[in-house]
């Protein structure tokens, strides 16, 4: 396990509090890449240092830190300019990260699929490209690590253009696999279509485990999940939704690697519905769905229908929930749900959200059919919605919600009446 110093250095306006959870997220990212923190230094800056992020005595402080705790890297909350990093381990006689870095090796331990493997490649490489001078340094000496995983080892011995051409090959197989993502999604045109999105950690595969029952991987970690995963649930009265988890978001998250997951977030894009989940339970929750807002506007995924789903709320008294469903109604006009995934019927109010959209998509109609159509009406139960149902004499008169491909059969059968309400 990796010894590390984390260092903060933000702006003088950020609050306190700010800072510290900031900073605590940052030992959760090491913790997830598999470090251990020996040490943490926090400067307040007016603007950080052009050539070694932080002022002189601070760069001292480290140095003395380092050596006191014999630690083998320093990562910084803050995204570091090449030269700033190189100067940095000049004076530190130690391997610098970076915020953006240490989320891109995470990313690169977790992934699980093909696909998601070359999303973080490219992320690597195109993060790497111009740090290529620091970064041969270090790699001609060091073996594995933190911030070495991925490309980070099997491109030890390249050079900029044999990783030009890396990259080049990786988004043109990420386009095929952005077409193949496409035809599966045309498949699933007549299925509703649900996307959770979400804060890292909020309890997005817990909701889909819950309501689905399929073995997802759930873990207290950042980014325990990097792999989108859609699984089909019931949501009551007989209708069914396709549910997909998509990649968590944080702050700060690294450029390169918004762009190379948007076709994996295209899955989102396509949704009929996005559900939002916040963590309840954290002090910080605004500025998290603020973080996951703003990632949602560049992506181009701010329109279109959406509900806020409060999860972990089995860890708020009552008090707090109360005060948390009031400031809720008080700032946001987006239709809110407060759940919990680990309490029995405790997504209830979820599924009925998601239910009640389903519904307005399948037209009310009433039928006439003869009393004999058992496999008509069998298919009414399976695939619609029955609201009435009467018999008189040899005719059968149904109200019902039905999906429009049944709509269509009936319309096609002969001795069925049918009328749209």
């Amino acid at each position: 396990m990796e010894r590390a110093i984390l260092v903060g250095a933000p702006l003088k306006e950020v609050s306190p509090r700010v800072v510290q959870e900031h900073m605590e997220e940052l030992h959760r990212l090491l913790d997830t890449a598999g470090g251990e923190m020996v040490g943490a230094v926090i400067q307040r800056v007016d603007s950080p240092n052009s050539h070694t992020f932080i002022g002189k005595g601070k760069v001292a402080e480290v140095r003395d830190l380092v050596q006191e705790q014999e630690a083998d890297l320093v990562i910084f909350d803050d995204d570091l300019k090449p030269d700033q990093a190189k100067n940095l381990e000049r004076e530190l006689g130690v391997r610098i990260m970076d915020r953006s870095e240490l989320i891109l090796d995470i990313f690169a331990s977790r992934a699980r699929t093909r696909e998601s493997g070359m999303q973080v490649e490219l992320a690597q490489l195109e993060y790497l490209l111009p740090r290529l001078q620091r970064m041969w340094t270090h790699l001609s000496r060091i073996r594995g690590g933190i911030g070495l995983r991925g490309p980070g080892e099997t491109q030890l011995e390249t050079d900029r253009r044999l990783i030009g051409k890396r990259i080049a090959d990786l988004k043109r197989k990420l386009v095929k696999v952005a077409r193949a993502r496409e035809t599966q999604r045309q498949r699933r045109a007549g299925e509703y279509r649900v996307s959770l999105v979400g804060y890292t950690n909020a309890g997005k595969s817990s909701i889909l485990k819950a309501t689905s029952g399929a073995d997802v991987l759930v873990e207290d970690r950042l980014f325990a999940t990097l792999d989108s995963a859609t699984r089909q649930i019931e949501v009551g009265l007989g209708y069914q939704a396709l549910l997909t988890d998509t990649v968590g978001f944080i702050r700060k998250l690294p450029h390169h690697l918004v762009a190379s997951f948007r076709s994996t977030l295209e899955e989102a894009r396509e949704a009929d519905l996005l559900v939002h989940v916040i963590d309840a339970s954290h002090s910080e929750w605004e500025e998290q769905m603020d973080v996951v807002d703003k990632v949602l506007t560049d992506l181009g995924l701010d329109e279109g229908p959406r509900i806020l789903v409060f999860n972990k709320v089995d860890r708020l008294t009552h008090d707090e929930e109360e005060a948390l469903r009031l400031r809720v109604r008080t700032f946001d006009p987006t239709p809110s749900v407060f759940v919990s995934a680990v309490e029995e019927g405790g997504l209830d109010d979820l599924l009925e959200a998601i239910r009640a959209r389903v519904r307005a998509r399948y037209p009310r109609v009433r039928l006439e059919l003869p009393a004999g159509e058992g496999e008509w009406l069998a298919a009414l139960h399976r695939e619609g919605e029955v609201l009435d149902m009467r018999t008189e004499g040899t005719s059968v008169y149904v109200v019902a919600r039905i999906p429009a491909p049944l709509l269509g059969k009936f319309r096609q059968e002969e001795g069925i009446r049918l009328e749209e309400l």
